[in-house]
């Protein structure tokens, strides 16, 4: 039995068939979605687990040699700066005295006179990371993970006229050696 209210406006019928018409169209997409992801999962996990593995396995690897080529030789500590006027006064006199004796030194600055293999500079891009990696004061220890001191961050409040977190990374470095 039809409804008399229907029957009588006949743009109602329409009003109502088009979302369920719409509905069925949003859903068809989405489960192809989940149909393909399901179907490439076997696929893709082991080429993430993969993945883990050799980041965790170049990370491993790493570490082993700086412990075996480093620290025997007394280097525990790569030392990170550039000749910016905002830090290089403040990083040459207050916290390369802390760590010169015990650290591998790269400039920023001088970058494009690294040698392009060079274990160090590896070393920096592997620790450095991609962010506020300069200066930074990467110090190891042995069966440890590394400790970053990354104090560009700090340095921009130091430019606002904020010294404190400066002082406090340097004297967390200081603590730490």
């Amino acid at each position: 039995m039809e409804n008399p209210v229907f029957n009588n406006h006949p743009g109602i019928k329409l009003f109502l068939l088009v979302p369920m018409a719409r509905r069925k169209q949003r859903l068809l997409p989405k489960l192809l979605t989940v149909v393909v992801f399901v179907l490439l999962c076997p696929l893709i996990l082991p080429l993430v687990a993969l993945g883990l593995s050799l980041f965790l396995l170049h990370r491993a690897v790493l570490y082993l040699l700086v412990w075996l080529l480093w620290l025997p030789s007394g280097k525990d500590t790569l030392f990170v700066y550039s000749d910016s006027p905002i830090w290089q006064e403040y990083m040459t006199r207050e916290v390369l005295p802390l760590v010169e004796k015990r650290a591998v030194v790269l400039n920023w600055s001088e970058r494009s006179k690294w040698r392009k293999w060079s274990f160090p500079q590896h070393v920096f891009r592997t620790f450095g990371g991609g962010y506020d990696f300069n200066p930074l004061v990467v110090r190891f220890r042995p069966f440890r993970r590394a400790k970053l001191f990354r104090f560009w961050s700090a340095f921009k409040d130091w430019k606002r006229g904020y010294t404190e977190p400066v002082e406090r990374l340097t004297n967390d470095l200081r603590l730490s050696l």
